[in-house]
């Protein structure tokens, strides 16, 4: 099975079993970092495209049936020319977020006097959304927007919208210094220690999730009849009178481990052909029909390096929306597992090599430094983006940026969850659960 580069910045979700009970607690955010080293470990709040504000809330008062009805009667009296004053509904903001090819629309804080250039989501008016889609010939209709959530405080509904159909929309958005940046360049360009900007990237990767599901979707599965919105976009239902089967955003489950030696305190890592050089991650594969989580850790462990893995510990999950159009969002979901055999047997179809790497050596990979200027990196080539510089470029794999003295290996960055599991067990913040005997913990 496909082995993944895994994922995400994290919130150190750990979950600690009393047999089949578990407890998880969260650490808090802390930017600690030493003056003379630059490794570390880095604690969040909470996984990158976790944490959405639009709809973490509870008590939301807008169901999705709500704002598609407030959004119909908004369009409704600007078609009719009407003042709100008018009508006998509620008047509310409406912002939206176009997408074209998957990239949201977004803009560069830099000239308004940041300390470093960082971007920002370029949601625009239901007004603006309206004009500009008339202007290609294209009617803006409830159906063609999804509901992303409500903001009580400051009263704005939030959608998102897919215009890559229509190409006439890109150097008119651009001309106001905002462009379509690929959901894997902001994340990278994302500092983690913002709460902004982590909220914003969580919006956009839902946002991206829901429109590409959106894409392929447009038929039934069981009659082949075409798919209609429903629920502000947030379902889908054939229109065949005869079928009306209800259709759910796909979600596509993924292991993702850290396979540990305790023996000997080493951890296994693995490389793949199409990562960046020096770079080592976790194992990861999808989840086949009729596993538990727990056996997918061992299948996909045994089939990629031959190690027998026989306890399983659950650490936390991410979504994650930046894989193909074809998978809209991943939920990778990060175990430690612990060898019961050492050897490595490489699959090599599915690996480019496997090692066991000591504990030091796993910190040293732990380079802040590097991660630290890859988001500055990534950030100002947003920015030069935004200018209409370099639009021809996809900086969407640029994770490898040289940073003076280089580590032999590192691991992704604290957007991804490989980097939690890794980072947890290398500094040691694990090991009150790692030391459990035998017996006390999920070995299933």
């Amino acid at each position: 099975m496909l082995s993944l580069l895994s994922s995400t910045s994290t919130s150190y979700l750990f979950s600690l079993s009393n047999k089949l009970s578990l407890r998880s607690f969260t650490t808090t955010r802390r930017r600690a970092l030493s003056c003379i080293s630059t490794t570390m470990s880095i604690t969040l709040q909470s996984h990158a495209f976790a944490g959405n504000p639009l709809r973490s809330k509870l008590g939301n008062p807008f169901s999705p049936t709500q704002a598609i009805e407030a959004l119909k009667a908004q369009l409704l009296l600007e078609t009719n020319a009407q003042s709100p004053s008018s009508s006998s509904f509620p008047v509310f903001n409406f912002k939206v977020l176009p997408f074209r090819k998957g990239r949201p629309l977004a803009s560069s804080n830099a000239e308004t006097g940041a300390s470093q250039p960082n971007w920002q989501l370029g949601w625009i008016s239901l007004d603006r959304c309206k004009a500009l889609l008339e202007n290609s010939g294209v009617q803006l209709t409830g159906d063609s927007m999804v509901y992303l959530g409500f903001r009580v405080e400051d009263g704005v509904i939030y959608w998102a919208i897919d215009v890559s159909s229509e190409g006439s929309l890109v150097p008119e958005l651009g001309s106001q210094q905002s462009c379509f940046v690929e959901l894997r360049t902001l994340m990278v360009a994302t500092d983690w220690a913002d709460d902004r900007a982590m909220a914003e990237l969580a919006i956009a990767g839902h946002a991206r999730a829901l429109l590409e599901w959106h894409g392929i979707s447009q038929f039934c599965g069981h009659c082949g009849g075409k798919t209609v919105p429903m629920e502000a976009g947030l379902r889908k239902q054939c229109s065949n009178e005869l079928c009306k089967k209800r259709i759910y955003p796909r979600i596509d489950p993924v292991v993702i481990m850290l396979v540990i030696d305790r023996e000997n305190d080493r951890a296994l890592l693995s490389r793949q052909s199409r990562f960046v050089p020096r770079m080592w991650s976790c194992l990861a594969g999808f989840i086949e029909p009729g596993e538990s989580l727990e056996e997918a850790v061992r299948r996909e462990t045994w089939e990629e390096t031959g190690v027998e893995v026989g306890e399983v510990i659950y650490h936390s999950s991410q979504p994650w929306p930046v894989g193909p159009s074809s998978m809209p969002c991943q939920l990778m979901i990060g175990f430690f597992a612990f060898a019961k055999s050492l050897e490595i047997k490489v699959d090599k179809e599915e690996l480019e090599d496997a090692k066991w790497h000591s504990r030091e050596d796993v910190k040293k990979a732990l380079t802040f430094a590097e991660y630290k200027k890859a988001q500055k990196t990534a950030a100002a080539k947003v920015e030069q983006m935004c200018k209409g510089v370099e639009k021809g470029q996809n900086f969407s794999a640029d994770f490898n940026v040289e940073s003076g003295e280089l580590a032999p290996m590192f691991v992704p960055g604290p957007f991804a969850i490989a980097h939690h599991l890794i980072s947890s067990w290398a500094y040691q913040e694990v090991d009150h659960l790692l030391k459990q005997p035998s017996g006390s913990l999920s070995n299933l």
